[in-house]
């Protein structure tokens, strides 16, 4: 009677082994939320057709060009204009940029990092803004340093801060850094392209330290998806 009593204790244990262990098992893990992916440059692109002219005037590309042909344009949430790309290499004193490199370094940048040096324009993809004149003032559009910005260039989308000001008349101008990201020659001697770069800075728009150029494209990536979104 013993026997049969231990084989029948035996056997219901066994029946109910495996849904004991089932119950213990860990719930599966929940599926990762779906990120919504970034514009593409030719969506970026689809919304600058048109201009909405905010500049009393036209820049010009370069110092020696006599003809001004970059206007300002304004946007919902945006301005943008289309220009070249002329390579700033000033700030930090790098192998890239430096008095040998490049016949006009400056030590120093309008805008510094979060410890108050310059910044590295051989690091740090940045855009260069006209300093304010009667063309136009990038602070009335809602503009500062360490804003967001996306440049595009060849299919290609480089997040980027406004990381320094430049002459008042001339527009078309970013860091070494930008442009080899790009696949622009970055050499401040000879580098550089003479068309077909499209600026488009946020309105508004902080990144946060502004040499935090992983931060600047989070929030770039974010900004242009409104921006697509609302124009």
């Amino acid at each position: 009677m013993r026997k049969l009593i231990l084989l029948a204790t035996l056997a219901l244990a066994a029946a109910t082994l495996p849904s004991a262990i089932a119950s213990a098992s860990p719930a599966p893990a929940a599926s990762p939320a779906t990120v919504e992916a970034a514009p593409t440059a030719a969506q970026l692109l689809a919304k600058t057709t048109g201009c909405n002219q905010i500049s009393n005037g036209k820049y010009k590309t370069d110092e020696d060009v006599s003809s001004k042909t970059v206007a300002v344009c304004d946007a919902n949430g945006a301005v943008f204009w289309k220009a070249d790309m002329d390579i700033d290499c000033d700030g930090q004193r790098t192998t890239q940029c430096n008095e040998d490199t490049d016949c006009c370094f400056q030590d120093d940048t309008a805008f510094h990092q979060s410890d108050g040096k310059p910044l590295n324009a051989a690091k740090l993809p940045y855009i260069v803004v006209p300093s304010s004149s009667s063309i136009w003032k990038y602070s009335s559009s809602g503009l500062k340093g360490g804003g967001s910005c996306a440049v595009i260039y060849n299919g290609k989308v480089e997040y980027t801060v406004i990381g320094d000001t430049g002459p008042s008349q001339i527009i078309g101008e970013a860091s070494y850094a930008t442009a080899k990201d790009l696949g622009i020659n970055p050499d401040p001697s000879n580098g550089g392209t003479d068309s077909g770069v499209t600026y488009i800075c946020f309105k508004n728009s902080t990144v946060s330290p502004i040499e935090n150029h992983a931060n600047a494209v989070s929030k770039g990536q974010s900004l242009a998806t409104t921006f697509v979104n609302n124009n």
